[in-house]
């Protein structure tokens, strides 16, 4: 779907990235401190022992990334790996709509169908109109900058004691209100399990993109 569409040419920008910081965190560095003396009610043991780690048996970090910096600083690695584990889920899912040939009736821009566009994903990207491609990229920006507006105006920011990851723009995340009446046992199940997701999703969106950019460069992986 086009909306799936605009997520995945967001993501392609960053994706090369993901494979460096799959572990937990994510490209950009934390604000500093500035002094202020804040009590997280979400420590840094908190935040490192989840999700579980079946997989490996510890906790992935053989960079030692984790051990950087102050609570706070794991709370913006934590809320910035799963906002980029969304982001990669939704570009996962429409990268494959494209090369599924799943698109929207009617047209992208004036002669321009939705229909016509290539099934490859870069080759779609690449076809979008370049005030397209920048009403895409200000859309994200907005969403971004209003999160961390009403993170701190209508709740707790994650830095200053609020949950990471939380979402605070209006109707943006669960519209449809699944969330609701769910204990918390199993809110926080389904917070694990949004974080491993969101990290095969990093990995499976920078195959895309690393087979979409150097054929070949991903074993048993056909053209995307």
């Amino acid at each position: 779907s086009v909306l799936l569409l605009l997520m995945t040419i967001s993501t392609m920008k960053i994706t090369t990235f993901f494979l460096t910081s799959i572990g937990s965190v994510a490209a950009f560095a934390p604000l500093e401190n500035n002094g202020l003396s804040t009590s997280l009610s979400v420590t840094r043991e908190e935040i490192m022992s989840t999700p579980n780690t079946l997989e490996f048996g510890q906790i992935w970090d053989p960079l030692g990334l984790s051990e950087l910096g102050s609570d706070e600083t794991i709370a913006w690695f934590r809320h910035s790996e799963i906002k980029h584990g969304r982001v990669a889920m939704a570009a996962f899912v429409g990268w494959w709509c494209v090369s599924s040939g799943i698109t929207f009736p009617g047209q992208l821009t004036y002669g321009t169908d939705f229909v016509s566009l290539p099934t490859k994903g870069l080759e779609a990207w690449e076809a979008v109109p370049g005030w397209g491609k920048a009403q895409m990229l200000i859309f994200a920006g907005l969403i971004e900058f209003h999160d961390e507006i009403f993170a701190s105006r209508r709740d707790k920011h994650y830095m200053r004691g609020g949950t990471p990851g939380k979402n605070h723009c209006p109707g943006l995340y669960d519209p449809l209100g699944f969330a609701k009446g769910k204990s918390p046992e199993a809110l926080a199940r389904g917070r694990d399990v949004e974080i491993k997701n969101g990290r095969l999703a990093m990995i499976g969106i920078a195959g895309l993109y690393a087979q979409a950019s150097i054929p070949g460069a991903v074993p048993l992986q056909p053209d995307c």
